[in-house]
Formats: structure tokens, sequence, C-alpha cells
């Protein structure tokens, strides 16, 4: 009986076949065709042409091949080519490549424990071959002229001679033709052409040394020399993220990474621009990815993704690579140690976003209108036991201070009366300058060798606060200010009750907050740092966390939100007027302050306009 499953279903349903009849009906374990077999892999190993020029341009890669041309038509779908100058395939072997688990990668379970090269399964070509119409053409480096066979619906023609210099080329027509299922499911040209793209630009991120073509439809789409890895990056995602990356650079024992992180200022809406890979393999790992993650927490903004282009070389026997099909996912031995590598070496880059980096900063003018940009520029983090010499200096007319009398009402006035001129500016002198004038209550105007600084002062101080805060905190306990007069507020009785219950968690907080009734609560005491004015809000929210997630939740995985709550708090508040000498100690401190450069929420706290782009905007020496 030849009855199919769903026939057979159909028939039981109706009462045509009893259970026993339909063990009797079911057809035998039989072996599958090596057509069906290789189409059933490519739904894994081939979803859509990306897919397959991933795994092409990985063969090429493996084979050495120096200069890489994609050519592609509707998107990947009608025409996929890859040529390549790699060392090619002998012509005895032609066919064997087209064949199911043939690869000259491994040979032993040893070798599969310390893959080194980006494929190894030996199953792409074959899975291609059943859903496509290939042709692979090869030339070694010791034949006269180049062979070439040809696949269709999994026949196998012999090898015959073609025209061809050394390397391979394969060519894939009408993808999943003999599969009409299949081939609904892929999208249009151009979402397919996008997909294809992005496979390109990962591969070639990932070989800066290798030149790479890109064509679609005839036109050339992007052309890459070898290169160093820096422009390969430019080529590939704009200058712009390379002027707002820092260097990431770190090796530790066995394992290494290097490449480039973008400011939370570059931050993006979606993942566009995270690019990871391990031993050159461009991979998604759940390890890796809260790593990265953990390390921007700290500086960005609400919902905004980072961007980054990073290079993880370690041992291949401490990676497997032999996880999935598509071999995008990787399981590391050791990966908690991997983790913390990738989080402490990130955290250090963008502690101190301007240290130690050149000013990537064009000096050419720009054309009007111009948008200031967050630079890069060193600052003093590390000179700490200098934080306030400079500014109390100043008042002692010690670096060259001018003071002048003014009757006129000023923000750039001091307390005294006096107006302040900033000093003749030297290059050794701090990168942020000194303060001219106050804006709107909001912003501090100063002028450093380059130009113009502009600071969000409560941004400035909202970060300097936060990190205070944290070293306070890990130091064990945070310090607190009793109040001459407690203040007092009402409270829910639930609040009321987790004060009771958690008064370690305060005290180490700085707050000595006690229940006055049973719907009332006494703030007797609160951290040095912030402002009595915000004490009851401050408090409140401090109770509000403790009350939602427990105090283990709160001072551990919920810390840093807590933490920057309060700094919001304590920082300077906007069109409070700064005298000049408050204006500089605050620029001091962002000096000294770790990532200074953004706010708790990832917002840019200064900018620099240069006197380039400031003669630009007025059209000087046009």
């Amino acid at each position: 009986m030849t009855t199919t499953p769903p026939a057979l279903h159909h028939a039981w349903r109706q009462g045509q076949l009893s259970v026993s009849g339909i063990i009797r009906a079911m057809p035998s374990i039989h072996l599958l065709p090596d057509l069906l077999i290789n189409q059933i892999a490519a739904g894994e190993v081939i979803e859509r042409p990306a897919a397959a020029l991933k795994e092409l341009l990985e063969n090429s890669l493996d084979a050495g091949a120096t200069d890489i041309a994609v050519q592609l038509e509707g998107g990947g779908i009608k025409l996929l080519r890859v040529r390549d100058n790699g060392k090619g395939i002998a012509k005895d072997e032609l066919k064997l490549a087209l064949m199911r688990h043939a690869t000259s990668k491994i040979a032993t379970l040893d070798d599969l424990q310390r893959v080194a090269s980006m494929g190894f399964r030996g199953e792409a070509l074959a899975s291609m071959a059943a859903v496509a119409q290939l042709t692979l053409s090869s030339r070694t480096a010791e034949d006269t002229h180049g062979w070439k066979v040809e696949a269709m619906d999994g026949q196998l023609s012999d090898p015959i001679p073609a025209s061809h210099a050394q390397g391979t080329t394969v060519e894939i027509r009408e993808l999943y033709f003999n599969t009409p299922a299949r081939r609904k499911f892929l999208k249009t040209e151009s979402t397919e052409f996008a997909w294809c793209e992005e496979t390109f630009n990962r591969i070639a991120l990932s070989r800066p040394d290798v030149a790479f073509l890109l064509q679609h439809n005839g036109r050339t789409v992007l052309q890459l020399p070898a290169q160093a890895i820096t422009e390969r990056i430019a080529s590939i995602l704009g200058a712009e993220f390379g002027h707002a990356a820092v260097s990431v650079e770190r090796q530790a024992a066995h394992l290494s990474l290097q490449g480039l992180a973008a400011l939370p200022a570059y931050s993006r809406s979606s993942r566009d621009a995270q690019y990871f890979f391990v031993n050159g393999r461009f991979i998604r790992d759940k390890v890796a990815s809260h790593a990265l993650r953990q390390a921007y927490q700290d500086i960005l903004h609400h919902q905004r993704h980072p961007a980054y282009v990073l290079f993880l070389t370690m041992p291949p026997e401490q990676v497997d690579v032999n996880v999935h099909p598509a071999k995008s996912e990787v399981r590391f031995r050791e990966s908690q140690g991997i983790h913390q590598f990738i989080f402490h070496t990130l955290q250090e880059a963008l502690a101190v976003p301007a240290s130690g980096r050149e000013n990537r900063a064009s000096e050419a003018p720009q054309p009007a209108p111009y948008i200031p940009t967050q630079q890069s520029m060193r600052l003093g983090v590390a000179e700490r036991e200098a934080a306030y010499r400079l500014w109390e200096s100043q008042t002692n007319n010690n670096v060259g201070w001018v003071e002048q009398r003014d009757t006129h009402h000023s923000s750039t006035q001091a307390n005294d009366g006096y107006r302040v001129a900033p000093p003749i500016l030297q290059e050794s002198e701090h990168p942020l300058g000194f303060a001219l004038a106050q804006l709107s209550g909001v912003y501090i105007l100063a002028q450093n060798t380059q130009g113009l600084i502009v600071v969000d002062m409560h941004a400035a101080h909202e970060r300097i606060m936060y990190e205070k805060l944290k070293t306070a905190l890990d130091n064990e306990r945070i310090a607190t200010q009793p109040l001459l007069i407690p203040v007092s507020f009402y409270a829910e009785p639930l609040d009321v009750a987790t004060v009771e219950a958690e008064q370690d968690a305060l005290h180490r907080l700085g707050f000595d907050i006690a229940p006055l009734s049973p719907t009332t609560l006494a703030i007797r005491a609160m951290p040095v740092m912030l402002k009595q004015s915000e004490a009851e809000a401050a408090a409140q929210d401090v109770i509000a966390e403790l009350r939602e997630y427990g105090a283990s939740r709160t001072m551990t995985e919920r810390r840093d939100e807590l933490l920057a709550t309060l700094a919001c708090h304590g920082a300077v508040r906007a069109h409070r007027i700064l005298s000049v000498t408050e204006m500089n100690a605050l620029l001091r401190e962002m000096e000294q302050t770790e990532r200074s450069g953004q706010c708790n929420h990832g917002r840019p706290t200064w900018f620099q306009v240069t006197l380039n782009e400031l003669d630009a905007m007025f059209m000087r020496g046009k």
C-alpha cells in the first residue's frame, strides 16, 4: 500500500482504517536520494542568496585569494558569480568539490576541534548545486588552462577545458528554480540585494588585506583595494564613524581584542553598525553581545544601540565554531573569562574617550551652515592630584589673568564684582580651556587652543556626580550629611514598611530616613553630594527602587540606574548663574572624570568649534 501519511490520517478520521491498519499501511524506512538530502540541507545552509554569497566568499579566502569580485543580478536570485585569484582546484577534484561532505580543510576530529579555516563542513557547494544551476570553473598554477564542470538537478558533468586565469569562479543561476515552494519565500530583489551587500561588507571588513569588488545589475556598488583596517572601516561605515570612534586594543595571555568602538554620540536606532569577529569570522554571540552592551550601559542614551568593529583573536581550540550550519554562532570554552575580557577592554577604552588619542577632526574649513561635533582631545583624567590647582591660582594672578572693574551686570562676572579675562593659552594648558561666559543659564562658553568649547553644564555635572557616587559606593558607603531640620513628607504605608525593612541599604546610599507615623517619613541625613532642596525627591526615588526590586537587586543589577537618578538630583540646575571660578572648576572636574564626554543618558556634554570652522562660518579668507 502506497497511501501517503496525510491520506492515512484522513482515512482514519473517516473510520475507513483502524489503528492497526494504519500501522501496516505506513511506508517502511528507506534511504533518501542524494538530491533530496542536498535540497533539505540547502534549506539550512543556503536560506537566501546572501547565505550562498557568504559561503563562496569564505571559500575564496580559504583558498588564499587576494582579489575577489562579486557580480549579482536580481538581488543574487538570477545570478550570483564569485571570481577569485586563489590557488584554484585541480581538474580531478572539481566534481568532488560539488559532492556532499567533501572538503580539504579537516580530516580528523582533532582538526574539527581547532578549525582555523572559514569553511570546513563540505556541504555548501553540494547544497547550491542541488537548488540552482551551478558552474564551477578553476585553474591551478600548475595547469596550462582551466577546467569547468556544471551541475543541474544534482547531476554533474565531466570536466571540460575552459579559458580561466589562476583561481576559481563559481556561477549560480536561478536559485531555488527546482523548489518553487522554497523560492516563493525569497523577498524582493532590493531586499535580497541588501542582505547580499551586508554579507559582502562583513567579509570585506574581516580581511582588509584583500581587494573586493561588488557589482549589481551591471553597476559597480563598491570597489575596495587592499588597505589598512582603518581605511577599510571608513570605506564601509563612512568617515563619520572613524571620527566618532575610539581605538580598542588589548592583549592578555592568549586573547587579543582590537578595532574601533564609536562614542555614544554616534549611537544608532538599530544594530546595523555592529560588527564583531572571532578569528576573522563574523558572529552573533550572546556572551559577546552581553559584554558589549554592559560596557556601554553607563553612557548610552535610552534605546540607542552602539556601533563598533571589533576583532577578537584567540586559539582555535578555545572556541567551537561547529554549533550551527551557517557558522554564525560559536561557543566559547571559557565563556565567563571571555565576557570579562571583552567588557573590561571596551569599558576602559570608552572610560576616557578623549585621552591619549589624536584629534581626528579635519582642520579644513567647513561650509556654512556648520554643525559642531564632539571631537577627540586629550583630557587629564590621570592627573587627579591637580584637581583645582589651576583655577585656584587664577584668582591670585599666577597665570596671567587680568582683572578689570565692570559696573555692568554680566553672567561672566565673578562674585567679587570683577570680570576675569581668560589667560593666554598654551598647548600644554587644559584641553577644555577657560570659561568666557554663561549662555542662557544653560551652557558654558570656554576658549581653548583650538577655538570655542560649548558645555552643557547640567549634563556635565551629572556625569561628574554619577562617577563620584559610584566610587563612593564601591568604597562601601556614600558620605552622609545630617540635616539641621529633618525633611518630612507623606508616604504610602508600603513605603514606610520598605524604609523599616531596608535600613542597611539606605545607610549605604547615604540616607538616614525614619518613620514618624504610619504615613509620614522624615529624612534626617542625606548624601553630602546631593543638595538639600532635592532631599524629598531623591529619597522617594530610592524608596521606590527598594520597594520594587528589593535591596539585593537595587544594590547590584539596578545600582547604576539608581545612582544615575541620584546624580541628576545632585547636578547643578539649568538657569543657575555661575561665577567664572565656578565654571572653571566644573571644566577642571570634567577633565578629571572618566566618560565625561557623555552624561548618564548618553547625550554629549560638550562640543568643540574650531577657529577654522568659525572662519568658514563668517567666510573669512574667501
